[in-house]
């Protein structure tokens, strides 16, 4: 008996943290950087590295001026500079992109806490707050570089004319769009890596792209299009699996993912704004506490509180 060493759980731990969960992040979000690269031009990397910089250096400050531990090794900050940048047009003016960028960390993230404490997906609320303040230049979309160009979204709704792209063009991301969410193949690869390595389950993203696949399907939408169009891909692996706004329970995170497939067909068809990607998820961001206490299992053995 001199032998036992009692302490408090956990007694089994993982060797994976955060700082190598968003380092899974960044290399899955790598291919989707790539094709936006082949794309749209070298301003992609622009972009890119204003929002990162941002997001970082507005984290740092924060934490000095309160304080706080510096967690900006965490990688976090660099995962939503990434996401936010990769929801704007590769036109937009670089000063809006780091206000945007300073909205994310400082309003959505440090603002309540910090990583884990946020209610919400600080990219996805940095991107609404961007169209709202800035509606012309977050929905001006040039393909390629300087030629202008409708969204398959726009097209599909009926607020734009033309024709629709291929289906292999949709495939690679050849058609007008935000830097990142355009080529489904690089996306597809980013999600799968993610799910290989377990960073996500399969649960939210099936159920996402499966709902709005079946909706518009029913509601004769063109569904392949739906689904290859806009943000879809990118929200479902990339903004709709983040830990912190998201359900904890695999029940939950299908009831988030209907809710989000649900929201994002309502908008696309019958709203306005020809994508609904953003607001579904954050609509469902703010529901999160009542579906994982609603699909909470009771521990073996255990009486309600």
């Amino acid at each position: 008996m001199a032998n036992f060493i009692v302490s408090v759980s956990p007694h089994l731990r993982e060797k994976t943290d955060t700082a190598s969960i968003m380092r899974d992040v960044l290399i899955a979000l790598a291919p989707a950087l790539i094709a936006s690269f082949i794309i749209f031009g070298e301003r992609v990397l622009l972009v890119v590295a204003v929002c990162v910089a941002t997001c970082c250096l507005c984290e740092y400050l924060f934490e000095k001026i309160t304080k706080k531990p510096c967690t900006v090794r965490d990688c976090s900050a660099c995962v939503t500079g990434v996401l936010l940048a990769y929801n704007l047009p590769v036109g937009i003016p670089l000063w809006q992109a780091a206000f945007g960028s300073a909205v994310a960390i400082v309003v959505v993230k440090m603002l309540f806490g910090g990583i884990g404490q946020n209610f919400a997906n600080p990219a996805i609320t940095a991107r609404i707050i961007m169209l709202l303040a800035f509606s012309g230049t977050m929905t001006t979309w040039t393909f390629p570089d300087t030629v202008s160009s409708a969204t398959p979204l726009a097209l599909l709704s009926g607020q734009a004319q033309g024709e629709l792209p291929s289906l292999t063009n949709m495939l690679l991301g050849l058609h007008g769009g935000c830097i990142g969410e355009t080529s489904a193949i690089a996306l597809l690869l980013g999600g799968a890596y993610l799910l290989i390595r377990r960073v996500i389950t399969w649960h939210t993203p099936v159920a996402f792209i499966g709902t709005v696949f079946v909706f518009t399907l029913l509601l004769g939408e063109q569904p392949v299009y739906q689904i290859l169009s806009g943000g879809l891909l990118l929200g479902a692996f990339f903004m709709a699996t983040d830990y912190a706004t998201t359900p904890s329970t695999n029940s939950g995170r299908l009831i988030f993912g209907i809710g989000c497939g649900l929201i994002t067909v309502l908008i696309r068809v019958w709203g306005s704004y020809p994508e609904g990607v953003s607001f579904s998820i954050l609509l469902m961001n703010i529901l999160t506490p009542h579906i994982s206490k609603l699909t909470r299992t009771k521990p073996f053995g255990g009486v309600e509180a």
